[in-house]
C-alpha cells in the first residue's frame, strides 16, 4: 500500500469534490481498491501503487485544466475520467463498426449507430444482460436502446419490448395534466414514440401496442412485475431514486435485457432525493454482465448547434455560486 495527497492550492476543492461529492465519487467509480479521504482543500488517495500512480495522473490532469481554465463542466469532468488512457477500467467489449446495421425502419430507413458512443452502447450489448449508458442530451442514448429492442423483438430473441421513464419532469407535474393515465404520460412518453415509429410500421406498431408487445409506462408501474423474454428500457434514469432503480433492476427475469439511459448532469429530482442512477453507477461496479457506457459532448447528432449550446449553459451554470449547504463535506470510503 501507499499513499499520495493533493493539496488543492488556488484551485476551489467543489471543482473536484462536486456537490455533495459527487465527482469524487465518479473517480471512485474506476478506482474501487483505492480509499478516498477528503478534507478541506487536501484529498489523500490510498492503495496498490500502480493504481495510486494512475490517480495522481487523472487527478493531476484535472487540476492543471482547473488552474489554466478556472472551472470543469460537469461533461468536460466525465469525458477526462471516461478519456483517461490508463483507466483502470477494463471493459469486455469493442464497439462495433460503424456500418453496422441494426433495423430496417419505416420507409426503408436504416438505423445504424452514428457516433463512437453508440457503437460502444451496441458492443456492450452484445456481451452484456444490463448496459447503464449516461451523456449528455442529444447523444441518441435512447435511440439506440430502442433500436437494440426491435432488434431482438424482430429476431424473436425476446417476446416483448417495455419502455419506461421516472414520472420527474422540470417544472411538471403529471397530476395536473388533463385527461386518464394514458392521456397523461402519452405526451410525456413522446420521445420513445418518436423512436419506435422510426423503426416500425405504423400499423405493426399499433398490433405491437393494442396487444402489450410494446409497453411504454410509467415507471411506477413497473413495482411487483417479474419480466421474462423481454428487452427492458429506462430512460432519464438519473430521475430515478435509489428505491426505484433498485425496483427496476429488479424486476428483471429470465432472458431478459435491460439498458438504462439517463444524464448525471440533469437531475430533475427533489431537494435531499439523491439520484438511483449515480447510486447504480457506484455500487454495481465489476458485476459481470454489466456495463457502463459513457457518451460524451462529441457524441451529440442532432443539429450542430446542439452541442455548443449545451456547453455555452455548462460554463453558464458552473460558474454560478452554490448555496452554502453545497459546500464539499468530509468523505471517507469505506
Amino acid at each position: 500500500m501507499t499513499e499520495h495527497t493533493f493539496f488543492l492550492e488556488d484551485i476551489s476543492p467543489l471543482q473536484i469534490y462536486g456537490v455533495n461529492n459527487l465527482r469524487l465519487h465518479q473517480i471512485e467509480n474506476g478506482f474501487p481498491d483505492v480509499k478516498f479521504v477528503a478534507r478541506g482543500d487536501e484529498l489523500k488517495i490510498q492503495g496498490q501503487p500502480d493504481m495510486v500512480e494512475l490517480l495522481k495522473g487523472l487527478i493531476g490532469g484535472l487540476m492543471a485544466e482547473l488552474k489554466k481554465k478556472g472551472q470543469i463542466t460537469e461533461n468536460r469532468f466525465s469525458e477526462l475520467i471516461s478519456n483517461e488512457p490508463e483507466s483502470p477500467i477494463e471493459r469486455d467489449f469493442e464497439p462495433v463498426s460503424q456500418d453496422t446495421v441494426l433495423v430496417h425502419g419505416s420507409g426503408g430507413l436504416m438505423i445504424r449507430p452514428k457516433n463512437q458512443g453508440q457503437r460502444l452502447i451496441v458492443g456492450a450489448a452484445e456481451k452484456n444482460d444490463i448496459i447503464f449508458a449516461s451523456g449528455p442530451a442529444g447523444t441518441g442514448k435512447t435511440y439506440i436502446a430502442v433500436a437494440l429492442a426491435v432488434r431482438a423483438l424482430k429476431e424473436k430473441r425476446v417476446k416483448k419490448i417495455i419502455l419506461s421513464r421516472p414520472a420527474v419532469d422540470a417544472g411538471e407535474s403529471l397530476g395536473f395534466l388533463p385527461g386518464d393515465l394514458r392521456d397523461k404520460v402519452d405526451p410525456y412518453l413522446r420521445p420513445l414514440y418518436d423512436a419506435l415509429e422510426d423503426m416500425i410500421h405504423s400499423e405493426k406498431l399499433k398490433y405491437y401496442l393494442d396487444n402489450n408487445i410494446v409497453e411504454i409506462v410509467p415507471l411506477a408501474y413497473m413495482r411487483g412485475r417479474t419480466l421474462n423474454h423481454a428487452f427492458i428500457i429506462m430512460d432519464e434514469a438519473q430521475n430515478a431514486t435509489e428505491s426505484q432503480m433498485k425496483m427496476f433492476l429488479t424486476r428483471m427475469g429470465e432472458h431478459s435485457h435491460v439498458i438504462i439511459t439517463g444524464d448525471d448532469t440533469q437531475i430533475d429530482l427533489p431537494y435531499r432525493q439523491r439520484s438511483g442512477l449515480i447510486h447504480a453507477k457506484k455500487i454495481l461496479q465489476g458485476i459481470k454482465g454489466i456495463a457502463f457506457v459513457q457518451l460524451k459532448n462529441s457524441d451529440v447528432v442532432r443539429h450542430r448547434l446542439v452541442r455548443e449550446i449545451i456547453e455555452a449553459y455548462e460554463v453558464e451554470e458552473a460558474g454560478q455560486e452554490h448555496h452554502p449547504q453545497e459546500r464539499p463535506r468530509d468523505f471517507r470510503k469505506r
